[in-house]
């Protein structure tokens, strides 16, 4: 129930032997600047770009696979950090790439694929490349683009260094004399067992005390990353910055808009869910850290083998193609199980081309964590349907569609559990609560923070001051518009937006746990209606990276050009709504 790392590499010293390979390969890039406009060059070029890509990923996956497991390990990071500066060597020796690819025309490029059959796999790149072609600098500026990259990316690791690196763990005494430490990766337990309302706000106070205390240097660093997507949305010629980070994925404004009309729309459907729980919780007010209160104990443990055998026999009926990859995901040696000092925490499945998806958990046998492991395996399996069917340059699959197959085994195993029956009438109201709690938390509370983000570009685009007075502002006025709650009356709640790190490291990529979340649940939807539709599921995730991910939704049957695609997930959260509340009164 560990990873068996010598999949990648017999061991470290194998590993430092095709470190010193990639290093004379990049060596060798400069070479080929310039000569691409001869056939001969081109191919080379290609071919052995797609070997050095499996390469470094191959590299990269190894130190840092091996750095989770001991994150107290030196060496493990120091290695971690050399392939990480190797690839941004590598990115800035093939800057000269693009620009060249593009001044030599669309004809003379594709006439060159023509030519080789084996440089048909480049198609969709090369295809994405000249759509985005008015965007492309010169040599020059690239180059001059990818040596900023560095620190136009600093503001995440500023905010990495103050809210993790200089955050200290707070002590809490609680009413009835107890002291607990609160930590973050512990609050949320708190939150969830102490029954007292007074000491559940000292421990979220605990948390969130550290970004009220530092809001105006969070405030600073989060304008470095708005000033800096500013700065390439203008470099680049894009008319605003929510423009620069969808064109390249050909992802119209329309998907970015509808999807926060629709969650504001029907919002009104979490409120009624938080009346719930407050009413069955006996609170006088339902607080936003109230929402990790159970509303039944569960306290059924499952074991990894059976929860691996819960999952396979959610997933059977969709037929034995899933099944298979279901059991092929989960493989003795890709999966690393329990928690162990030093390894890093949560759950991810980590793929790269041409290899077998790796896949770590903290698994502690709660219903929860079986869950966790069908997501993760969701993630695996579309790492091996794409594996297995595309080319090395189309099998890395775009963020859009990423948790599309994960969310479908979740819906996949609610649904199991709750027609068959298994476990107690505490396990059925604990399952529908979580379904709630992720349709809120994946949903609702992303499209909020999509809508936050939009919001502070704006500011930065047209100039106004960016301050954690600014900051805070918007996120008081979404949380009243979506939830009707005002965050001011909690401890230092109006600077969520310092506490979010996808802000700081990732600009505009929350919205699309909501637009997957609404896809899975659409393809979910279809499938329930008619067996057969689940080889569009299948086709979707051999679809890998072939295509633009709205044209590869589309062809599963779903437009997220349209509203209604999103109106899915409040008619699932409708019906669980109803479910528990039913499951209550009993």
């Amino acid at each position: 129930m560990e990873w068996n790392l010598q999949k990648l590499f017999a061991d470290d010293e194998t590993w430092e032997k095709d470190f010193k390979k990639a290093e004379s390969v990049l060596e060798e890039i400069d070479a080929y600047e310039g000569g691409l406009s001869s056939f001969a060059t081109f191919r080379e070029y290609f071919k052995g770009q797609r070997k050095t890509t499996v390469l470094l990923q191959r590299l990269y996956q190894y130190a840092q696979l091996k750095s989770d497991l001991d994150k107290k390990n030196v060496e493990n990071a120091a290695r971690l950090q050399r392939i990480g500066h190797l690839l941004n060597e590598f990115r800035k020796k093939t800057a000269f790439e693009a620009p060249e690819i593009l001044a030599l025309g669309r004809k003379k490029v594709f006439s060159f694929l023509e030519e080789d059959e084996d440089l048909q796999d480049f198609r969709f790149p090369l295809e994405k490349l000249f759509h985005t072609h008015k965007h492309v600098l010169d040599k020059k500026s690239e180059n001059l683009l990818a040596h900023y990259g560095r620190l136009a990316d600093e503001g995440g690791s500023l905010h990495s260094a103050l809210s993790v690196a200089d955050n200290e763990a707070g002590e809490v005494t609680l009413e009835d004399g107890r002291t607990i430490t609160v930590t973050s990766g512990n609050f949320q337990t708190h939150l969830a067992e102490l029954e007292n309302p007074s000491d559940r706000e000292k421990v979220f106070h605990a948390i969130f005390r550290h970004f009220d205390e530092h809001k105006h240097t969070f405030a600073q660093i989060y304008d470095t990353v708005l000033q800096a997507d500013v700065a390439r949305m203008r470099a680049r010629g894009y008319d605003n910055t929510l423009q620069s980070y969808l064109f390249s994925n050909k992802i119209d404004a329309s998907v970015y808009e509808n999807l926060v009309a629709a969650a504001k729309e029907t919002s009104g459907l979490v409120r009624r869910y938080y009346d719930l729980r407050k009413k069955a919780l006996g609170l006088e007010e339902h607080r936003t850290f109230d929402r990790f209160l159970p509303l039944a104990e569960s306290r059924s443990k499952f074991d990894y083998p059976e929860a691996k055998e819960l999952f396979f026999a959610a997933v059977a009926p969709y037929g034995e193609t899933m099944l298979e990859k279901a059991k092929d995901a989960l493989k003795e040696g890709y999966v690393d199980v329990y928690e162990k000092g030093g390894k890093a925490t949560g759950a991810y499945s980590s793929s790269v081309a041409d290899t077998h998806p790796f896949i770590l958990l903290n698994y502690d046998r709660t219903l929860s964590d079986v869950f966790t492991l069908a997501h993760e395996a969701g993630h695996s399996m579309h790492s091996l349907f794409a594996g297995e069917t595309q080319p090395v340059p189309t099998q890395s699959y775009s963020i859009f569609v990423a948790e599309i197959a994960s969310t479908f085994n979740e819906h996949v195993l609610l649904d199991h559990f709750l027609k068959t029956g298994k476990g107690t009438k505490a396990d059925r109201i604990r399952l529908i609560q979580q379904a709630l709690d992720d349709m809120v938390g994946t949903f609702y509370r992303q499209t909020l923070f999509a809508a936050y983000e939009l919001e502070a570009h704006r500011l930065a685009e047209r100039g106004d001051p960016i301050t954690h007075e600014s900051l805070s502002a918007i996120m008081v006025s979404l949380y009243k518009e979506f939830y009707d709650i005002d965050i001011e009356k909690e401890p230092a709640k109006r600077y969520v937006w310092a506490y979010i790190p996808h802000f700081f490291h990732y600009s505009y990529y929350v919205y699309q746990y909501a637009t997957s979340f609404a896809a899975s649940l659409k393809l979910y939807g279809m499938v329930e209606k008619d067996k057969e539709a689940i080889e569009k599921h299948i086709g979707l995730l051999k679809a890998g990276g072939n295509d633009f991910p709205m044209e590869q939704v589309k062809r599963a049957g779903i437009d997220l050009t349209k509203k209604e695609a999103f109106l899915g997930v409040a008619e699932r959260f409708e019906t669980l709504l109803d479910e528990l509340t039913l499951a209550l009164e009993d």
